[in-house]
């Protein structure tokens, strides 16, 4: 009698054919040693070159232990897919020739990559960081990414900690369709340029599950950056989640279709941040959604700068030319350090254009009084709870342009009013504290805290289904 059990051969062997195994490549078989002292970047590049060229794809394998790596490029085609499994912990070469260039570990032309492995990549930012005069000089001499993207399609880059970047810890650049998720990235709040992730010129790019601790842009999106989607992750200390900057440059792509939900925010220098320069060259922003955020104690939560002048000179009533459109700000909530919680200050060459602001409630507890908003130059609607209600003090105008406070204060039909040029008419409602969404962060502060269902020390990161880490790893600087 026939059965199912006949079968199975051919459905073995047309899973085989469909997903056939990767022949291994381990980086000890080319003479890789995990000693601290040896420079393995040639045996890298060699264990890599010939998984490459395998017509069924290759694994290469780096093995527990730690490597040190000098500036290595593993580049494409492949004929096969590849995954790049980081078991143990690759630190970055001290080699003074390594520094001044823009990458320490790069993939390029490749389709169909993974890395993972719960590995750590250290990248003894503390020798580099006073190297880094960009503030001051123009000139400025480039500092290695720790990991480069560049012409990556199709891809995986999941369970990595990136600890102390020289510059930007993960540059994705012209990409396409990847997925990066549980990511973990530490560095000093004072640190510069260190970029938890920064894209560019890529589309379809999805970051999950992440918890992003660094000294500037938790994730940064600039010129070319689309259908971008972010959720579940946590950024602090850092520069927030920013777009831009934008009009710096000739032949700006424009940024569109950028999703950021459920994520949170802690203790950092801006939140939400879309930044244009001015004066700049005509580029635009659109189609992007804030959803579901949370806030604790974070300066310039909901921010739209488009003077945006990081160093001296600066031209205060130079306009940009960047068209701002279509911007959702949804159910953001917590704590602001700054009085001013929501700052939309567009310009008055192209007035942003489909401003939302819904369901708003920023508290603020300092000592210059209640919470405030202030709008410039935009056209939009807000709908729903809005704290701050837009009761700004006359002092906060600024001549030349219109400075308005951002909400008009809803009657309950909830159906939203524009708020460029309006005053509102009540205040918002107080809140309770039993509904402080950050109630729990505050009873755990200073003992350990849970993000998205994970425990994280303080002091460093927790199991990751790798093996752990102990704290000490994070002293190798």
């Amino acid at each position: 009698m026939f059965s199912f059990i006949h079968l199975l051969p051919l459905l073995f062997l047309s899973l085989a054919t469909a997903y056939p195994v990767l022949t291994t490549f381990n980086v000890l078989s080319y003479g890789a040693r995990p000693n601290r002292i040896t420079d393995n970047s040639k045996a890298f590049v060699r264990a890599w070159n010939d998984a490459c060229k395998s017509n069924t794809g290759g694994r290469i394998l780096v093995p527990r232990g730690t490597y040190v790596l000098g500036a290595v490029m593993f580049v494409g085609p492949c004929k096969g897919r590849v995954n790049f499994i980081i078991k143990g912990h690759l630190e970055a070469s001290k080699n003074p020739a390594n520094l001044f260039l823009d990458h320490w570990i790069t993939f390029k032309y490749v389709d169909r990559l993974v890395v993972s492995g719960g590995g750590y990549l250290f990248g003894h930012g503390s020798m580099a960081w006073h190297h880094n005069d960009c503030a001051t000089n123009h000139r400025c001499r480039s500092l290695p990414a720790t990991m480069r993207f560049d012409f990556v399609s199709n891809s995986r880059i999941n369970h990595i900690k990136s600890i102390n970047s020289k510059n930007t810890h993960f540059n994705l650049f012209a990409c396409h369709n990847v997925l990066m998720s549980h990511i973990r990235i530490s560095a000093p709040e004072w640190s510069p340029n260190t970029d938890g992730i920064h894209i560019g010129a890529s589309s379809q790019i999805r970051i999950q599950d992440s918890i992003i601790s660094t000294g500037d842009d938790c994730v940064a999106m600039v010129s070319g950056s689309e259908d971008i989607e972010i959720q579940r992750v946590h950024c602090g200390p850092g520069h927030g989640f920013s777009i831009g900057s934008l009009g710096g440059s000739h032949s700006e792509l424009h940024v569109r279709g950028i999703v950021i939900r459920n994520s949170s925010l802690s203790e950092t220098q801006n939140g939400l941040r879309i930044k244009t320069w001015a004066p700049s060259l005509p580029s635009l922003a659109s189609d992007i959604i804030f959803e579901d955020i949370v806030m604790n104690n974070v300066n310039n939560p909901i921010f739209i700068d488009q003077q945006y002048c990081p160093r001296p000179p600066c031209n205060w009533k130079a306009q940009s030319n960047v068209q701002i459109r279509n911007v959702t700000f949804s159910k953001v909530r917590g704590t602001s350090s700054s009085k001013l919680a929501v700052k939309l200050q567009c310009s008055k060459n192209v007035p942003c254009e489909g401003i939302k602001l819904n369901n708003i409630d920023l508290a603020y507890h300092g000592r210059e009084g209640s919470v405030a908003s202030s709008c410039i130059n935009v056209k939009g609607k807000s709908y729903g709870f809005q704290l701050p209600s837009g009761d700004a003090d006359d002092d906060m105008l600024i001549a030349e342009v219109v400075d308005v406070p951002c909400d008009p204060s809803q009657p309950e039909s909830n159906k939203g009013k524009a708020f460029a040029n309006s005053r509102p008419e009540k205040k918002g409602k107080k809140r309770q504290a039993n509904d402080d969404p950050l109630r729990i962060y505050h009873k755990n502060k200073g003992r350990s805290e849970r993000i998205f269902g994970q425990k994280m020390k303080k002091t460093g990161f927790g199991p990751n289904g790798e093996g752990s880490t102990p704290d000490s790893a994070f002293s190798v600087d």
